[in-house]
């Protein structure tokens, strides 16, 4: 079980054991292996691969390597459901689909990350609340889910940190691209959340990390058949990357696009598709509905009553938000909001979605480098969708800056990101396909 006798194994193309894998995620937690030979055999998984089953035991080494959160004493009566996205620009679906599943009865302790590269993150967003704690101590955090049935929290540094040690290495040595350590890095954090079934949203387009159908099915299906050889009831959605998701993006205005969303004052329909489509598959997942009609009928039903709104709610005051956040999010403008205007006449065709999130970043609504302050004012917002017929002059979205000459720069990037064509291009659906592994579920209907 030499670090160095595990790497040559891993070198020359052999499969590594379970005790291998064992002995190298304890060497990840102790300290006794060295940046030097984790950036090894992470460069060799890179270049190698790494079986199925190898996947597995190292998901669940990594898992098996700190605290592992169990809920069943804790008095739940509904099963404890999650999701996860792959990342992308305007993707604000957590912010709805917890309070959702709450609301049909699941308990939804929602582990959720920051920005990373052009992306967004969930905590990056909810952040943008005044007083929002996203690690609150583990009595708030019980207290919130017994009142809200969700909490969407960053993860503990108690929870997988063999991953947390593996990951910072991987950031720094170019070997982040590699399926089996992206599905370990994704699920080790799931299982050891305690979870009853799991959903996840695979990203496609040139928005996304997976920019072909071909890279996003992979990382789909490797994180569904892991998640199931592992005991994680999991399903996943692979979802339209192509242009922003939403009518906004940037961490306050999409906490915004969340709450009209939520109180049904304004849903964009691909948000509202891809919302809904989530939550039909986890609570089916979770023994809550029969089937994916009744899933959709469940969820639609919690969002027109408004008891999703509530439940978010109930969130944000538990985690020291503000008290009224539906009526009252104590959110500050950014300064300056110039409209974008059309350049001529045509229709939106296409955008660069990933040009879009690094305008967003050039606005100071993300990270250029880890110790980045973020400005939660900035970003996009009435952003219109391809598809759209425009005249010049037309505003094509509104920038929100904290200076006119911010405003003016991502005004520059976003022109070249937009294409406007003479006619229209086909609609592209916000759902591309599903990977349901060992636990298929009848369609709608």
């Amino acid at each position: 079980m030499l670090a160095s006798e595990i790497i040559r194994c891993k070198r020359d193309g052999q499969a590594l054991s379970a005790g291998q894998i064992a002995a190298f995620v304890a060497g990840l937690v102790d300290g006794s292996w060295s940046e030097g030979q984790i950036a090894a055999l992470a460069m060799a998984i890179v270049i190698r691969g790494m079986g199925r089953a190898e996947t597995v035991a190292l998901t669940q080494a990594m898992a098996g390597s700190g605290q592992r959160l169990d809920w069943r004493d804790a008095g739940w009566h509904g099963p404890v459901l999650d999701k996860h996205s792959s990342g992308g620009v305007g993707d604000k679906v957590s912010l709805m689909l917890a309070p959702i599943l709450a609301a049909c009865g699941a308990v939804v302790p929602m582990v959720s990350g920051r920005g990373l590269g052009h992306t967004g993150g969930t905590l990056d967003k909810l952040e943008a609340l005044p007083g929002y704690r996203v690690n609150p101590e583990p009595g708030r955090l019980l207290a919130v889910l017994r009142q809200a049935g969700c909490a969407i929290i960053g993860a503990s540094a108690q929870i997988a940190p063999a991953d947390r040690r593996l990951y910072a290495v991987r950031d720094q040595t170019a070997t982040v691209e590699s399926l089996p350590l992206i599905t370990a890095s994704i699920l080790s954090k799931k299982l050891a959340a305690g979870l009853d079934a799991l959903v996840m949203d695979v990203k496609v387009g040139n928005g996304a990390f997976c920019t072909t159908p071909e890279a996003a099915a992979d990382l789909a299906r490797s994180i569904v058949e892991v998640a199931n050889r592992a005991g994680l009831r999991t399903q996943a959605v692979i979802s339209d990357m192509n242009q922003v998701l939403g009518w906004s993006a940037g961490n306050g205005l999409e906490v915004r696009e969340a709450i009209a969303w939520l109180s049904g004052r304004a849903q964009e329909p691909r948000l509202t598709e891809l919302t809904l489509a989530l939550a039909a598959r986890a609570l089916c997942l979770g023994g809550l509905a029969p089937t994916l009609e009744a899933g959709l009928a469940q969820a639609r039903a919690v969002v027109a009553s408004g008891h999703a709104a509530e439940a978010f709610a109930r969130m944000v005051a538990g985690l020291g938000g503000p008290h009224d956040v539906l009526g009252d999010d104590g959110m500050a403008e950014a300064p300056v909001q110039p409209p974008l205007p059309a350049w001529r006449d045509g229709w939106i065709t296409a955008v660069d979605t990933r040009a879009v999130g690094l305008a967003i970043i050039g606005l100071g609504g993300g990270r250029a480098h880890a110790a980045d302050a973020i400005d939660p004012r900035v970003g996009l917002a009435a952003i219109l969708p391809c598809g759209a017929p425009v005249t010049a002059g037309q505003p094509l979205l509104r920038i929100h800056a904290a200076s006119q000459a911010q405003a003016d720069i991502a005004a520059q990037a976003l022109r070249v990101a937009i294409v406007l064509s003479n006619h229209p291009a086909p609609a592209s659906p916000v759902v591309c396909d599903t990977v349901v592994g060992g636990w298929g579920l009848p369609a709608p209907g």
